[in-house]
C-alpha cells in the first residue's frame, strides 16, 4: 500500500503482524478508500447523466432549420404499353387506366421529394445534402415560422454528399455556426434536426456512437450517432450541446429503413471546406497529387523491410505533379505538408484539402532513406478521368513456369489483346493460380500483370526467379510483387520458402 506525505510518496509494507493498532490503521485506510471511490463514482454518474431537457438548446436553434421541398420533371415512359388480348374483358379497364392521363400515360410528370437543411448566414446560405435537390427543377425552402422561400442552387459535392443554396428575404434570417468536429469524443450528447418522413420539424437525441466511419466515398469522414435519424433527416444539421453544427446527417444503416440507432453525419470540418469552395466558386477545387497508393500492410512492411505498417505506398506515378517532382513507385509516403501520413485515407483528404498549385513539401521512404520532394500540386477535378499511360512489350516466345503458386508468361501483344490490356503493357502474365496457395488468398487470378518484383521490373519468367532467389537469401519472409489488373496497379506481398 501507499502512504503519501505532503510533498513525499513512499512504499509502507504491511507487517506480518497485525496488533490492534494495524487494524485500526487498516480500517482508516478502508474507510478513506471506500470513500475515495464513492466520490469518483459519484463525479462519473454526475458526467454520464442525461441533461434535465434538451428544450432551451432546441428551442434556440430550431429557427435556422429548415425543410426542403424539391419538384423535378420525371420523363416520359419510354416503355411499351401492358399488352392484352383482344376482346378480353380487361382491355376497356387498361385502356381507361392507361389513357387516364392522357396518350397512354406516357406524358411527362412532376415528382417531389423532401429533406432537410440549415442556414448557415442571415443573408441566406443554406446546406443540404447533394441527393436531397439533384436534378431538381424547383426547391422550395420551408422556415421553422412557417415562411417559405424559393431557393437557387450555389454548387454541390456529390463526393461529399454537400449541396449549398442561397434564398433571398427581405430581413436577416436565423443562422447557426459550425462547430469543431475533431473535439467531439465518442460518448457526447447530440441533437438531430430535420423533416423525418415529411412530419415537418422534429428533434432528436443521442450521443457520439463512433468518429472516422467512412461508408464509399474517398472524402468520408462521417460521425455515427444513435440519435434517431430517419428519410428526410437528409441534410439536416446534427448539433452539439453549444448549438453548434458538428455534421450534416446524410445516412443511416438499416435493414427496415427506418433508423434502427446506427445514423452518420458527414463532419463539420469536412463540410466547411466544401461550403467555403462551392459560396467562392461554386464548386470545388482539390489538390491533386498524380500518384496511386495503397495502404502498408504488415506483410507489404515486411516485405519492403519497413520499421512499421504506415504511411501511403504509391503504386504508380503517371504524368502529373508527382511525376514532376521526382516520385517514384515504391515510395512511401510519411509525410504531406508538415504533418504525419498514416494510411492512404488520411493523405487523400490532405492532399483534397490543400491549396490548388501551390508547393507543398513531401517526405517519402525510399530504399530505407527518407527523401524530402517539393511538389506543386494540381487540380483533381481537371485531373479526373484523365487515361494512364501503359508501357513497352516483352519478349516473345519464352516459356511459361510456376512460380510462387502461379502460372507465368512473358506478356505477349497477343495475351495482352486476349486480356483486353492497352497496347505497350509489359510484364508476366497470370495464366493460372493454385487455388491452395497464398497468391489465390490474397486476391491473385488469370488475367493479372506482374510489372515488378522486389520493386524492379520482370519481364522474363528467369526476372521473378531471380527475385526470388535473392529475397530468400537475403533471409526475407515475403516478395513484394506490383499487380496490375486492367490497368489498376496495386502491391501484394506473398510468402517465400527460406
Amino acid at each position: 500500500m501507499y502512504s503519501k506525505s505532503k510533498s513525499t510518496t513512499r512504499a509502507v509494507a504491511l507487517p506480518q503482524n497485525t496488533g490492534p493498532q494495524t487494524t485500526v490503521l487498516m480500517r482508516g485506510l478502508t474507510v478513506l478508500v471506500l470513500g475515495a471511490a464513492l466520490v469518483l463514482g459519484q463525479a462519473i454518474a454526475a458526467n454520464a447523466r442525461a441533461p434535465d431537457s434538451f428544450a432551451d438548446l432546441a428551442q434556440t436553434i430550431s429557427p435556422s432549420v429548415v425543410n426542403i421541398t424539391t419538384s423535378t420533371t420525371v420523363a416520359a415512359s419510354t416503355g411499351g404499353t401492358p399488352q392484352v388480348p383482344e376482346g378480353s374483358p380487361f382491355e376497356d379497364f387498361f385502356k381507361e387506366f392507361l389513357d387516364r392521363n392522357g396518350n397512354g400515360g406516357n406524358t411527362p410528370r412532376r415528382s417531389e421529394a423532401l429533406g432537410s437543411g440549415f442556414v448557415i448566414s442571415e443573408d441566406g446560405f443554406i446546406v443540404t445534402n447533394n441527393h436531397v435537390i439533384d436534378k431538381a427543377d424547383e426547391i422550395e425552402i420551408e422556415f421553422f415560422s412557417g415562411k417559405k422561400l424559393s431557393a437557387k442552387l450555389i454548387g454541390t459535392d456529390p463526393k461529399t454528399d454537400i449541396a449549398l443554396l442561397k434564398v433571398e428575404s427581405d430581413t436577416p434570417l436565423p443562422f447557426v455556426p459550425f462547430g469543431n468536429s475533431d473535439l467531439m469524443r465518442v460518448g457526447d450528447w447530440v441533437i438531430a434536426m430535420g423533416n423525418p418522413l415529411g412530419q415537418g420539424f422534429s428533434v432528436s437525441a443521442g450521443i457520439i456512437s463512433a468518429r472516422g466511419r467512412a461508408l464509399s466515398g474517398t472524402y468520408d469522414d462521417y460521425l455515427q450517432t444513435d440519435a434517431a435519424i430517419n428519410r428526410g433527416n437528409s441534410g439536416g444539421p446534427l448539433f452539439n450541446m453549444d448549438g453548434q453544427v458538428i455534421g450534416v446527417n446524410t445516412a443511416i444503416l438499416s435493414p427496415t429503413g427506418g433508423s434502427i440507432g446506427i445514423g452518420f453525419s458527414m463532419a463539420s470540418n469536412v463540410v466547411t471546406k466544401v461550403v467555403e469552395q462551392l459560396k467562392e466558386f461554386g464548386e470545388t477545387r482539390r489538390g491533386w497529387l498524380g500518384v496511386r497508393i495503397q495502404d502498408v500492410t504488415p506483410d507489404v512492411a515486411e516485405a519492403m523491410s519497413l520499421a512499421s505498417a504506415k504511411g501511403a505506398l504509391i503504386t504508380d506515378v503517371p504524368d502529373g505533379p508527382a511525376k514532376d517532382a521526382g516520385m517514384m513507385s515504391g515510395d512511401v509516403i510519411t509525410s504531406f505538408d508538415g504533418a504525419d501520413v498514416a494510411d492512404t485515407r488520411e493523405l487523400v483528404r490532405r492532399v483534397a484539402d490543400a491549396p490548388v498549385g501551390e508547393a507543398v513539401r513531401v517526405i517519402v521512404l525510399r530504399d530505407g532513406k527518407t527523401e524530402t520532394l517539393s511538389v506543386t500540386l494540381g487540380r483533381r477535378e481537371t485531373a479526373e478521368g484523365e487515361p494512364v499511360p501503359a508501357v513497352a512489350t516483352a519478349p516473345a516466345d519464352v516459356p511459361s513456369a510456376d512460380v510462387l503458386g502461379l502460372t507465368i508468361q512473358p506478356l505477349t501483344p497477343e495475351i495482352a489483346k486476349e486480356l483486353g490490356l492497352p497496347d505497350g503493357t509489359e510484364g508476366l502474365a497470370v495464366l493460372a493460380v493454385d487455388e491452395a496457395s497464398e497468391a489465390f488468398a490474397k486476391g491473385l487470378r488469370v488475367g493479372d500483370v506482374i510489372t515488378e518484383a522486389g520493386q524492379q521490373k520482370v519481364m522474363r519468367v528467369k526476372d521473378l526467379q531471380d527475385r526470388v532467389a535473392e529475397a530468400t537469401s537475403a533471409g526475407r519472409k515475403s516478395l513484394l510483387l506490383l499487380v496490375r489488373r486492367a490497368g489498376d496497379p496495386r502491391f501484394v506481398a506473398l510468402g517465400i520458402e527460406n
